[in-house]
């Protein structure tokens, strides 16, 4: 049974997360009320969280695009600004497409888009083993498969040229700024998720570069990166052959690169 919104239990864990700075602790303190079982299992997630562990990691779960995505410890935590990816993307992708999330973590991205679509082939890969336990969690609802391996290397031959949708939020993260990142995704979610190289783009440089052989004609790669970072990104894309466009949400701090295969290569 979740512990009742008015039971002693939950006003502490308000004054425990309030203290270890949370500062939305009345709404973390209802996410872990209507996890836990009893006031015992309360208390004690109460205290991982003001341990600096995710809520998503303590909870078990994130909500992504109106998905209750599953998110186990040491496994990155899809950030809502990453939603407007997944917008990008779904904007267009034709129906029943075929659909790649390369450096899929949880697995979020792929599923958002396939359930957005109504439906369409998904493959998801990740080098993490964790990730990738975690990953088949999520997009075997939707019929996805899930490989593990460093970026295209394991995916199936036959995807080859006919990828629609390219997903892959790498990191892309300086490793020089990873001290500046919040504690929490420091310390409890994979180095491999976050660290992007010395300009923080290597990952996404290897993407672009083995992106037009797996896309379709007309198939989009769309990648998460940050402003100061666009031109780079763009330039990545263009040297390999993928017609590239930006595209920005203020709100949510996100700025999408899509590159677009050219239907004659």
């Amino acid at each position: 049974m979740p512990v009742p919104p008015t039971s002693p239990a939950l006003e502490s864990v308000v004054i425990t997360l309030r203290t270890a700075g949370c500062v939305f602790a009345e709404d973390e303190a209802a996410l872990l009320a209507a996890a836990a079982r009893n006031g015992a299992e309360l208390l004690a997630m109460a205290d991982r969280r003001a341990s600096g562990l995710p809520l998503e990691h303590v909870v078990g779960w994130a909500e992504f695009r109106g998905l209750r995505i599953a998110v186990d410890p040491g496994v990155f935590v899809p950030r809502r600004r990453t939603e407007f990816l997944v917008e990008r993307a779904v904007a267009a992708a034709p129906p029943g497409a075929v659909v790649v999330d390369l450096c899929c973590g949880s697995g979020a991205l792929g599923a958002a888009v396939i359930d957005a679509l109504g439906g369409g082939e998904l493959h998801a890969a990740d080098i993490e083993p964790a990730a990738v336990r975690c990953a088949r969690r999520n997009v075997g609802p939707f019929g996805g498969l899930v490989h593990e391996g460093d970026l295209y290397a394991p995916l199936p031959a036959d995807l080859m040229g006919r990828v629609d949708v390219l997903l892959a939020n790498a990191p892309y993260v300086p490793t020089g700024e990873l001290a500046l990142l919040p504690a929490e995704a420091r310390d409890h979610e994979p180095l491999v998720a976050l660290d992007g190289g010395a300009d923080g783009l290597d990952v996404q440089r290897r993407v672009a570069a083995g992106a037009a052989r797996w896309l379709a004609p007309g198939g989009v790669l769309h990648v998460e990166t940050s402003g100061r970072q666009t031109p780079w990104t763009v330039a990545a894309f263009t040297a390999h052959g993928l017609d590239p466009r930006v595209e920005v949400c203020g709100e949510r701090d996100a700025t999408v690169v899509s590159g677009t295969r050219s239907a004659v290569r």
